[in-house]
């Protein structure tokens, strides 16, 4: 598998399947982009898991902090690892150790470790490094468009609004690659019209 460039499909499977996220290295402050990527993953339903062995038996969020992937007492569907490169390998071998394996091994942005990548694909798993699912998300629903970034997708939809008036996009809008639509494609002319 080509981990420079991932196809929307595989992204959006991923995020679409899984429900159970253990994040580990997640951070208690606020400030850190562990704890916000943490807290829009919760906001957005899945079942997030904090794990970091500096904040046991703390609550994050209203979830109970495990010290590693093995104190989860629940099946895990995904592993987000929030630690650098250095750390993933023995991750990856403590998430395989679970029983039953996660399906999903998802290395943020910045952490990549191609020997670690290896390990969980030969075992079954599917793989994702240097990326966030935050941000992920965000781009696939169009979320990420509330913030004046171009996602290429056009819709009149209105979103969905959850509990407290909240607004979410859901996964399923189609991403469209360099923004062509059936009707620009339409609307365009062969450059041999006319002549």
């Amino acid at each position: 598998m080509d981990h420079d460039s991932y196809d929307d499909t595989y992204i959006r499977g991923i995020l679409s399947t899984v429900t159970t996220i253990a994040m580990v290295g997640v951070s208690a402050n606020t400030s850190r982009p562990s704890y916000f990527a943490f807290k829009y993953l919760l906001e957005r339903d899945y079942r997030m898991i904090p794990v970091n062995p500096g904040l046991p038996e703390q609550e994050l969020l209203g979830r109970k902090v495990c010290a590693r992937l093995a104190d989860i007492p629940e099946p895990v569907d995904m592993v987000d690892i929030f630690r650098s490169s250095r750390h993933a390998i023995a991750i990856v071998e403590e998430a395989l150790a679970l029983s039953p394996r996660p399906q999903v091994i998802w290395m943020q942005l910045g952490i990549r470790n191609d020997e670690a990548a290896r390990l969980a694909q030969a075992s079954g798993l599917k793989v994702v490094m240097n990326r966030c699912p935050k941000i992920e998300y965000g781009r696939l629903s169009s979320e990420i468009a509330w913030m004046g970034v171009n996602t290429r997708t056009l819709t009149a939809k209105k979103a969905r609004l959850y509990g407290r008036g909240i607004q979410r996009m859901a996964l399923n809008r189609i991403t469209l690659e360099r923004g062509a639509t059936d009707a620009t494609v339409r609307a365009q002319k062969p450059e041999d019209a006319g002549q």
